[in-house]
C-alpha cells in the first residue's frame, strides 16, 4: 500500500444516544471529505456515551434533514463508544460539555487529549456545546446541521494543512 493510500486520520465523533448529533457530523464529514476526493483517506465513525439505542438507525428527523442537504446517513447504526475507541481513533469529536467529560472518565490518562470538543473547530465557538435536537422539531436539526457544518470546515482545513506540512 503505497503512502498515499494509507488513512491519514481516524475520527469519531460521539453524543448521547448515537442518533442524531454524532451520525449527523459523520455524515456531513463523510460527505466533505468525498467531495474533497479524501474519503478513502480518513477513517470516520459515530457512537454514544449511553447504550439507549444500540443498533438503531438514525432519528428519522435526523435523516429528513441530512437528506435536505444531499446528505444519507441511514444505513448508520448507534453503537456505544468503548475505551478501545481510543486506541483506534486519533481524535474523538464530543457534541457537548457532558459528553466530553464522560469520554475522559473512559480513557486512560495519556490518551485523554485525543477527546475534544466538536465546535473547538468552528471559528470563535471553542468551548460551545452543539445542543440535542431530540426533543425538538426540524429546526432543531437544521440549526445542528449549520453548526456541524461550520465545524467541520474547520476541522477540514486543519486537517489540508497538515497534510501540506511535510
Amino acid at each position: 500500500m503505497s503512502r498515499e493510500d494509507q488513512p491519514i486520520t481516524s475520527i469519531l465523533f460521539v453524543c448521547m444516544g448515537n442518533i442524531c448529533r454524532s451520525p449527523l457530523a459523520e455524515g456531513v464529514m463523510r460527505q466533505h471529505l468525498r467531495e474533497l476526493g479524501l474519503l478513502e483517506r480518513v477513517v470516520l465513525d459515530s457512537a454514544g456515551t449511553h447504550g439507549y439505542h444500540e443498533g438503531a438507525a438514525p432519528d428519522e428527523r435526523a435523516q429528513a434533514a441530512a437528506l435536505r442537504r444531499g446528505i444519507d446517513i441511514s444505513d448508520l447504526r448507534a453503537r456505544l463508544v468503548v475505551r478501545e475507541d481510543f486506541q483506534r481513533f486519533d481524535l474523538i469529536l464530543a457534541m457537548d460539555e457532558d459528553n466530553l467529560e464522560l469520554l475522559q472518565k473512559m480513557a486512560a490518562a495519556e490518551l485523554r487529549g485525543k477527546a475534544r470538543l466538536l465546535m473547538d473547530y468552528a471559528a470563535g465557538d471553542a468551548g460551545r456545546s452543539v445542543p440535542d435536537p431530540y426533543y425538538g422539531g426540524p429546526i432543531g436539526f437544521e440549526r445542528v446541521l449549520d453548526m456541524v457544518e461550520e465545524a467541520v470546515d474547520g476541522l477540514l482545513a486543519r486537517l489540508q494543512a497538515e497534510l501540506r506540512t511535510p
